[in-house]
């Protein structure tokens, strides 16, 4: 999925056929979103840094660092450690105008930091603190518990079997009959 690191001006035409094929976006609003990811990133590609820059931008009061890196890491489906365009609007498309499910999955996917399949205590744990981090002391401060009391809580909550971990099903199934759980571990409550 990666792409070679060139500048192009122009989306390739099997790219936008195939993020019209797998986005809720037309033609136009790709070709916009594209036009902007180019003009933002002229090598076609998203760095590391750069990403950490945006969101330092929109959660001035906080540490994003942490809670960047788990990001990064599931935009950047090909491990290629730049996201490129499709990786970009795909997430985009999931995130902004994904259904519940949809938006439980890719959250899933950043809270398995090691990619087993599988969410353990310590992934939520790192997760969670790294939430708080991001969103900063005036933000959290009116939360009941510190961030790794709060992670053990919604793990205990979501492993239903209490077989210390938590997989995709139980994940998606603890936050969609939870409205607060699901606000919580998609990061909503900061929208």
């Amino acid at each position: 999925m990666g792409g070679s690191g060139s500048k192009r001006k122009k989306l390739p035409k099997d790219d936008l056929e195939f993020l019209k094929q797998k986005t809720n976006f037309t033609t136009e609003q790709i070709l916009e979103w594209y036009k902007g990811f180019i003009k933002d990133c002229p090598k076609g590609q998203l760095s590391k840094e750069q990403f950490i820059k945006v969101y330092k931008d929109f959660f001035p009061s906080g540490s994003a660092e942490d809670f960047c890196e788990h990001v990064f890491r599931t935009f950047d489906v090909d491990g290629s450690g730049y996201i490129d365009f499709k990786e970009f609007l795909l997430t985009i498309n999931v995130t902004s105008s994904g259904t519940p499910q949809q938006k439980l999955e890719w959250t899933f996917k950043m809270y398995d930091i090691n990619n087993d399949g599988t969410i353990d205590e310590k992934e939520m744990i790192s997760i969670i603190e790294a939430i708080y981090e991001m969103l900063g002391p005036e933000a959290t401060k009116s939360a009941t518990d510190p961030p790794r009391i709060k992670a053990k809580k919604i793990f205990a909550k979501i492993d239903v079997n209490d077989d210390k971990r938590v997989t995709q099903e139980e994940f998606v199934n603890g936050c969609l009959g939870d409205k607060d759980l699901f606000q919580i571990l998609t990061n909503e409550m900061g929208k």
